[in-house]
């Protein structure tokens, strides 16, 4: 099942990871697209391989290989740090440093910041290294992400409850999975590949995280999910990995029970 305008595109995506009986291939010869504002279940029995998948797409997997591009444009053309920006993974166990939620929300925006500073160090020498001394990072990245907008944002996932001093390891496991999500649309990623990000919710929770992604797609964010949940009607395009490959299928199709052939995106 093919994707007639896609906006992130994989082509010979191979996996092979090492064991002490010797190498194993998770998959190989993979191919994916997904198109702006498209949201994509990907499914399959654990272990078949679905956040190596992920992974690859996001080049955080160094056992993975292949061809990637980003709407028309080859990764090799990106640096690393400026693709996972824009192919953004979520992973299922969040990482939140910081003193406050709202310190581990703005933690891209201050490391944008310290990039810059960098940058005008390059440029301008030792004026623009002295410069980056005195920068003062959190004030300009609160500038960047103000916490009225991270509160509405956590209020819409359901985390009204979650005060932005808090600190991230009081969390629970479902409201830290709640605030990653938050602090990765915010940065505005125009792939979101999102690894289970509901698995440890409730049914109204995960309606609630499935509604902002929604929202984000339609305002066009290609959106990949891990999912073992049943369809709740947000993906159009289900993709099956098993057995090394992957199926395609229509939403609707996997929602009533409907099976199709294996074939690549």
């Amino acid at each position: 099942m093919r994707c007639d305008s896609p906006l992130f595109t994989a082509e010979r995506v191979s996996c092979t990871v090492p064991s002490p009986d010797g190498d194993r291939t998770v998959f190989a010869g993979l191919s994916f697209a997904i198109g702006r504002g498209e949201i994509v279940d990907l499914v399959g029995p654990s272990g078949s391989g679905k956040s190596s998948l992920l992974t690859a797409f996001a080049r955080l997997n160094p056992h993975a290989s292949g061809s990637f591009a980003l709407d028309g444009r080859d990764a090799g053309s990106f640096t690393p740090q400026r693709w996972r920006r824009e192919v953004a993974y979520l992973p299922q166990k969040p990482i939140l440093p910081g003193e406050t939620v709202a310190d581990a929300i703005r933690l891209p925006f201050t490391l944008a910041v310290r990039a810059d500073a960098r940058d005008d160090g390059r440029r301008g020498g030792l004026v623009g290294r002295f410069a980056r001394l005195f920068r003062d990072d959190a004030a300009a990245a609160r500038d960047m992400l103000p916490d009225a907008r991270i509160r509405e944002t956590l209020d819409a996932m359901g985390c009204g409850d979650i005060d932005l001093t808090r600190r991230p390891h009081d969390l629970s496991g479902g409201q830290a999975a709640r605030v990653s999500l938050a602090r990765t649309l915010l940065t505005g990623p125009q792939v979101l590949l999102a690894d289970e990000v509901d698995a440890g919710l409730d049914d109204g929770n995960a309606a609630k995280v499935a509604s902002i992604m929604a929202y984000a797609a339609g305002r066009g964010m290609a959106i990949v999910r891990i999912r073992h949940r049943p369809p709740d009607g947000r993906a159009s395009r289900v993709a099956t990995l098993a057995d090394g490959a992957l199926a395609w299928a229509d939403a609707a199709e996997r929602a009533t029970g409907a099976t199709d052939g294996k074939e690549t995106a």
